[in-house]
């Protein structure tokens, strides 16, 4: 049986309605960002996620954007481009900024903090988080004054609170999580009796305590719950973060309070990745395909449409394709974008070999 020829379209095995008006598709277009971006129709965008040039850090190609001589000069070229990255982005979408940090006069400027308060003030948008990014392979820099710097934050926005949120995609676990905390044998809980009956609660709170006891333990043994723990008055310390309606008023009411362990991990603003490198790369600064794969994730539904008016080496287009969105990328340096080009041809190259030996294994 002769193969059948992979088209482009065979490599999106999905299907997306285009927003009228969007010329833009599975594109990586050479200009300036700000002028592009005018070109796109409100509201048709669901994640924009970039790293723009960093202040005064870098001689890029083509000029643009962080050769600004004052800082405030550099925040105000960043929010021309920020206002029309709301414009364009749906009311369920989100934005995605990545700014970096600069020393000046041995003095850290706070870069990313100063665009995150005037976004924030300037575009009326909510600042869900700041996430950071751990690197486990910093510049090897040593230096005498002070500390080598190894993190930097990637601001999540959006400008309704309508916004698609798929928190279990993000940093999926690749093996099911063990059990731990007090397991399912025969001895479960058995502690907690004896420390009930140790403690200095009332007759009638003791029984409460054993009833509920006996409750949890059943959940564990059914596998409704991975575990739990137990807070008794007098003898544990407070929960920690303890309010009213919560744990704390539990032990002022009752003596007691059970926390039950759902095994499920606890979903943190923090991502710990290495720094990139790429072979023949034109670019200075690449940030990684896993940090934009996990917001993708997190934030876009498959078919959906991402966004990059700074594409740089490509990365957040292959993160797009690997994901299955429709990808957009905008780069001023005709450089940085042939090379971002050539990489997502390779990604999609790589992906027609694996379609058809797949098809010769099924033949």
């Amino acid at each position: 049986m002769p193969r059948k020829k992979i088209s482009e379209q065979a490599l999106v095995p999905y299907a997306v309605n285009r927003p009228a008006g969007l010329s833009f598709w599975n594109d990586i277009v050479c200009g300036d960002s700000e002028e592009l971006l005018q070109k796109i129709p409100a509201n048709s965008i669901d994640l924009i996620i970039t790293s723009p040039p960093y202040f005064q850090q870098r001689e890029y190609d083509g000029g643009g954007i962080g050769n600004e001589k004052r800082a405030e000069d550099y925040v105000s070229a960043l929010m021309k481009i920020f206002r029309e990255c709301v414009r364009v982005i749906k009311p369920t979408g989100s934005i995605v900024f990545n700014v970096g940090d600069k020393y000046e006069d041995s003095s850290l400027l706070l870069m990313p903090y100063r665009f995150a308060i005037a976004a924030t003030e300037q575009c009326g948008v909510i600042l869900v988080n700041n996430v950071t990014w751990v690197k486990t392979n910093p510049t090897p820099r040593q230096f005498k004054r002070r500390l080598v710097s190894s993190t930097e934050p990637f601001f999540h926005f959006v400008k309704s609170q309508e916004y698609k949120y798929y928190l279990d995609e993000f940093l999926k676990p690749t093996e099911e999580v063990k059990t731990n905390g007090n397991g399912a044998g025969e001895n479960v809980g058995k502690k907690y009796f004896s420390l009930i009956e140790q403690s200095q609660l009332t007759p009638k709170q003791k029984e409460m305590a054993r009833d509920a006891l006996e409750e949890v333990i059943e959940e564990v043994r059914n596998g409704e719950v991975q575990g739990f723990r137990m807070k008794i008055r007098g003898i544990h310390s407070e929960p920690f973060g303890g309010q009213d309606g919560g744990r704390k008023i539990q032990l002022d009411k009752n003596g007691f309070t059970i926390i039950r362990i759902y095994g499920n991990p606890l979903k943190k603003d923090v991502i710990t990745t290495p720094v990139e490198s790429l072979k023949n790369c034109p670019h200075p600064a690449i940030y990684p395909v896993q940090i934009v794969e996990e917001f993708i994730k997190l934030l876009t539904q498959r078919g959906d449409i991402v966004l990059d008016p700074f594409i740089g080496s490509g990365s957040t287009a292959v993160a797009a394709f690997k994901t299955e969105r429709v990808y957009i990328g905008f780069d001023i340096s005709q450089e940085y974008c042939d090379f971002a080009q050539k990489r997502i041809s390779g990604i999609k190259h790589q992906l027609s070999l694996w379609e058809r030996n797949n098809e010769a294994k099924a033949d």
